[in-house]
């Protein structure tokens, strides 16, 4: 219902004369709304293409970057990319490390050198295999990091903003620890 109110506050400011804004607005059409159909949604579109006769794919995002993929030679393919649950590891990383970077940067940490280990076990005989233990490790190189510092940005990465954690935090224990070489 304060969503409604809400909606309802900001329509009478952009759509409404200065005269009819004091009268009350009927909502009732607008009650039967969800507020699934109602939030924003950042929508992406991904394309795949096929390269060879088997298994091996291209993959390319709205701004042209490119991702190979392909299978393991048990399904046909010939190791020539990723495979898609390596990608998935490795969007956890990128993701995480995007946040613990920009973090650390806004914390006027001095990072000069970064390194993510992961290691992720999978489910064995059943399909989907999904990942049930993920860990991270964490390698920085620094003048002067702060290792309070440090553990903040991971922190806040892995439980609050990154969004592959999320998605997988579901299905698997996700743990992550951190070094400083000096």
């Amino acid at each position: 219902m304060a969503f409604l109110l809400l909606l309802q506050a900001v329509f009478k400011t952009l759509f409404m004369s200065e005269a009819s804004l004091n009268k009350p607005m009927n909502i009732e059409p607008y009650k039967k709304c969800s507020l699934v159909g109602l939030e924003l949604l950042k929508t992406m579109k991904i394309e795949l293409n096929r390269i060879n006769d088997a298994v091996n794919l291209e993959a390319v995002n709205e701004e042209g970057a490119k991702v190979v993929m392909d299978g393991s030679p048990a399904i046909g393919g010939q190791n020539l990319g990723m495979r898609p649950m390596q990608l998935l590891l490795t969007s956890l990383g990128g993701c995480s490390s995007m946040d613990v970077l920009s973090i650390l940067k806004k914390m006027q940490q001095e990072v000069e050198d970064y390194h993510v280990t992961l290691d992720g076990q999978r489910e064995e005989g059943v399909e989907p295999s999904l990942f049930r233990k993920i860990h991270v490790h964490y390698t920085l190189k620094g003048k002067n990091l702060d290792e309070g510092k440090v553990q903040r940005a991971i922190d806040l990465s892995m439980t609050k903003y990154c969004s592959v954690a999320k998605t997988l935090e579901s299905t698997a224990e996700i743990t992550y620890d951190f070094e400083i070489v000096r």
